[in-house]
């Protein structure tokens, strides 16, 4: 049976691959830093002897290396969306760390090392997070030039922190900021689409440095918007901000612990989602994805409606 050895196997994408892995007879080690508040849900993924959970700090190297041993396959899936405190910065996340396991995977003689990074990073030059990102994928390279590095669009699901945070939102708030007035493009990518991808990497044994990972559909963020406001069943006013007003606004929201947007997201946004032209996507490679934002935002957006899972035609009173 082979060993796969997962960093941030407890988040959305993650919890998607190990259950697509242990059903294909992959047994998987699932590294989380707090086996007690995340543990329970991988637990259930798959059967008896086919998921190892193991506690520790990312960057306690000693321990970290001692699951390299036996480990065929090391697959990256650690990433932040904004920087707090203890260590949780772009450059030890996406850089350092990163880093640290192209290394291990070299001096192990690792047969794979796949790292999840993200679309739209090139030309994002003002960006923290997108540079960080980008030096991460250079040191991986240079580790460990058989690396595979996914670049996904934006990836959502019933559990993501994209389509749910923005229904929350815009169910709450009588009006929503329009930042570059909405044009900013984005090819969404399905969860179980992505983890399709990177189950066709492994099995078919495919290695390229860069494989930009796209939904089938190209949506600007306002239609994005628009289409969960549909789905939800709301009509809010959709405002085009200043950048003046938007980076003032963010520079307010990045001082809460989970800030709603920062300041250097809003850089990002500057910046098309879509694919470049200059690698393979998913498609390429023989895996393009087939679920459509609309469709499958339309299977969870009940949470949001009035009624919640009873808000469907089929249980309104017909007298």
């Amino acid at each position: 049976m082979k060993k796969i050895l997962i960093f941030g196997g407890t988040g959305q994408v993650g919890t998607h691959l190990v259950r697509k892995l242990t059903r294909n007879n992959y047994r998987v080690v699932v590294v989380t830093r707090n086996i007690h508040e995340k543990g329970h849900k991988i637990k259930i993924m798959g059967n008896a002897g086919y998921i190892d959970l193991v506690e520790s700090n990312i960057f306690d190297e000693k321990k970290i290396r001692s699951l390299f041993k036996d480990t065929e396959i090391c697959i990256n899936l650690v990433g932040i969306l904004f920087e707090s405190k203890k260590g949780n910065n772009f450059s030890n996340i996406h850089t350092i760390f990163p880093s640290l396991l192209s290394n291990l995977c070299k001096e192990y003689k690792i047969n794979h090392f796949i790292h999840l990074s993200a679309l739209g990073l090139d030309g994002a030059t003002d960006s923290n997070y997108a540079q960080s990102k980008l030096e991460g994928e250079k040191r991986i390279l240079n580790n460990f030039p058989l690396a595979t590095i996914l670049r996904p669009s934006i990836v959502y699901s019933s559990s993501d922190n994209f389509s749910c945070n923005f229904m929350t939102l815009l169910n709450r708030l009588p009006m929503f900021p329009l930042y570059y007035a909405g044009k900013t493009k984005f090819m969404p990518i399905h969860c179980s689409d992505l983890t399709d991808v990177i189950y066709h990497v492994i099995s078919k044994k495919i290695h390229s440095n860069v494989i930009e990972c796209v939904g089938p559909e190209i949506m600007t963020f306002e239609e994005i918007l628009k289409t969960l406001l549909k789905l939800i069943e709301k009509k809010r006013i959709l405002i085009p901000f200043p950048l003046v007003l938007a980076n003032l606004t963010a520079s307010f929201f990045q001082l809460f612990p989970n800030p709603l947007i920062t300041k250097d997201q809003i850089r990002l946004l500057k910046h098309d989602n879509v694919s470049s032209g200059k690698y393979k996507t998913n498609s390429d490679i023989g895996v393009p994805a087939t679920k459509t934002f609309y469709d499958e935002v339309k299977k969870y957006c009940y949470m949001w409606k009035e009624g919640g899972q009873f808000s469907t035609d089929k249980y309104k009173d017909k007298n």
